[in-house]
């Protein structure tokens, strides 16, 4: 097997860059030598890499509970996330000392139990920004997270606007990205190195669009399905550049190949799981623009004609921003998100008891 692949080829000869979707230092060590240009990390992830890689991480557990011998187990969990952010962000920065702060950047999110509560969001988000140069803060587009978004932004903190499915909540979110650039412009301020992202999780939409589909007993061409995230995100692209919004697409959450390949070409990016990497890396799916393919009129025509919530997704004004939290996907995703904090703190647990 060659030691370059697709994603080499593609962060060399198109526009498309792409992140490692974990902050596992081997994982993202592998995925910058094939072109990676940054990383994410949330709860979920942090356990999933201290589950994997428990020995690299106990000593420094250790030494916290030295230091904290009153500390309970959601302190030990956030310091240890803020430490893996850390970490890849000093493996990130000779990347983005390069590149002006352009990208180099880590993500790290706040906690999913806040949406609702702009102030805790902001609060939180202050402190992760001040951990590294290169760190990039997840602020979910709720309705309260998009007056933390703002306010983050014209604080100076690079946004990721996370826990999105939709056209409405990525322009509510590049538009409350540009109100806070706006602010800080007329005080003065530079915004040089400010360069947020609106993510679009297109394999959670297109979860979500085949639980509506299965509920209400509608059978539709099982490739709909696969493309309703792309032709969403596409969508959103396409509105980004007319409007030239400051902030960058990103898309998450893969399921398929259509998640990469139908995005090639496109000034994006990419946050793609280590699994994913690899299968996309070896696979035999040529590297050419397809970003400017249009989806196929009769996959929108049955989306439109029959899922509801495909509209809403799609269309610029399909949610109102009081609607963003309580639409399926969002829910859906809000509740996992909190099942892997709780995982994560299980993890946890159970290493501080054993020890």
């Amino acid at each position: 097997m060659s030691d370059t692949g697709n994603l080499l080829s593609m962060s060399r000869n198109t526009p498309t860059q792409f992140w490692n979707d974990s902050c596992s230092i081997p994982e993202l060590t592998y995925a910058i030598s094939q072109g990676a240009v940054g990383a994410t990390s949330n709860p979920e992830i942090v356990g999933l890499v201290l589950k994997n890689e428990t020995q690299r991480y106990i000593p420094y557990i250790e030494r916290l509970l030295e230091q904290y011998p009153k500390a309970t187990e959601d302190d030990i969990a956030w310091l240890l996330g803020e430490h893996m952010a850390v970490e890849g962000a000093k493996l990130l920065y000779p990347i983005y000392e390069k590149n002006n702060a352009a990208n180099g950047c880590i993500s790290i999110q706040t906690n999913a139990k806040f949406y609702r509560d702009e102030a805790r969001m902001v609060e939180q988000a202050l402190h992760f920004d001040s951990l590294a140069e290169n760190i990039m803060v997840k602020i979910p587009i709720t309705a309260a997270g998009v007056k933390a978004i703002e306010e983050a932004t014209y604080r100076g903190v690079t946004v990721n606007a996370t826990v999105s499915f939709s056209v409405p909540q990525v322009i509510a979110a590049a538009e409350a990205m540009e109100r806070g650039l706006e602010r800080r412009a007329k005080e003065g301020r530079k915004n040089d190195g400010i360069n947020p992202v609106c993510t679009v999780m297109v394999g959670r939409i297109e979860d979500w669009l085949r639980e509506t589909a299965e509920m209400s007993g509608k059978i539709l061409d099982p490739v709909c399905f696969d493309m309703s995230g792309v032709a969403i995100f596409k969508n959103a692209y396409r509105i980004f550049k007319e409007r030239k919004y400051k902030a960058r697409l990103l898309v998450a959450a893969y399921r398929n190949h259509f998640h990469w390949s139908e995005f090639i070409g496109g000034d994006i990016s990419m946050t793609i799981p280590p699994k994913w990497i690899k299968l996309f890396n070896y696979c035999d799916v040529t590297v050419e623009n397809r970003m400017d393919n249009p989806v196929e009129a009769k996959i929108l025509n049955q989306l439109s004609n029959q899922i509801g919530d495909f509209n809403r997704a799609y269309e610029p004004d399909g949610l109102k921003i009081c609607e963003f939290d309580s639409f399926g996907a969002a829910k859906v995703t809000l509740t996992k998100f909190l099942s892997g904090y709780d995982n994560m703190i299980s993890i946890i647990r159970g290493i501080m008891i054993n020890m």
